[in-house]
């Protein structure tokens, strides 16, 4: 897998833009468009936190307090991340951070043989271990919601290559932790 240039290529509004623009094709049915798009950004969040921890490798509630507290207010390249739910942010984060061991064997699962967790860009560990948790943890969250949304995250960082890997990825996740859905 190719690595980002950095954290995040696009700009933060050409990421959102991105992200509104896959939303209108799909929808959590019992979301209003604005609870949806709440949830796209804490995705994005999510994956922004997850990567800042395995970088500078702080705390995980260090880094939901700093989110709170100035990331979500705080304009980055003109853009805010105001429109979190902020809650789900912190759930995915808290969540992936406490069954991690659980999270990496799903995706490894659907590693080929000669790949491990480990190898990936920081930023795709983040995307897959973001996704699996939801697909494990969030039931009520319809499968092709979870893929396509990070997929569309994995658009926003990478060439299309990588997001058809998260996605037959996160598919074989959803195969295995949802065998009837």
């Amino acid at each position: 897998m190719s690595e980002p240039a950095s954290p995040i290529p696009n700009s933060i509004a050409a990421v959102l833009e991105q992200l509104a623009e896959a939303e209108k094709a799909r929808a959590e049915p019992q979301l209003t468009s604005r609870q949806r798009r709440a949830r796209t950004v804490a995705r994005l969040a999510a994956v922004q936190a997850l990567y800042q921890m395995e970088l500078a490798g702080e705390g995980v509630e260090t880094v939901i307090s700093e989110f709170e507290n100035h990331r979500f207010d705080a304009p980055i390249e003109g853009e805010t991340l105001a429109e979190a739910d902020e809650h789900w942010f912190a759930e995915i984060v808290r969540g992936v951070v406490t069954g991690q061991r659980d999270i990496d064997a799903a995706v490894k699962a659907r590693l080929a043989s000669n790949w491990r967790l480990e190898r990936l860009d920081a930023t795709l560990r983040a995307l897959l271990r973001c996704g699996a948790w939801e697909l494990k943890e969030r039931p009520e969250v319809p499968k092709e919601i979870v893929i396509d949304e990070y997929v569309e995250l994995a658009k926003a960082f990478f060439d299309e290559a990588e997001a058809k890997f998260v996605n037959a990825a996160l598919d074989g996740v959803a195969r295995d932790v949802r065998p009837k859905a």
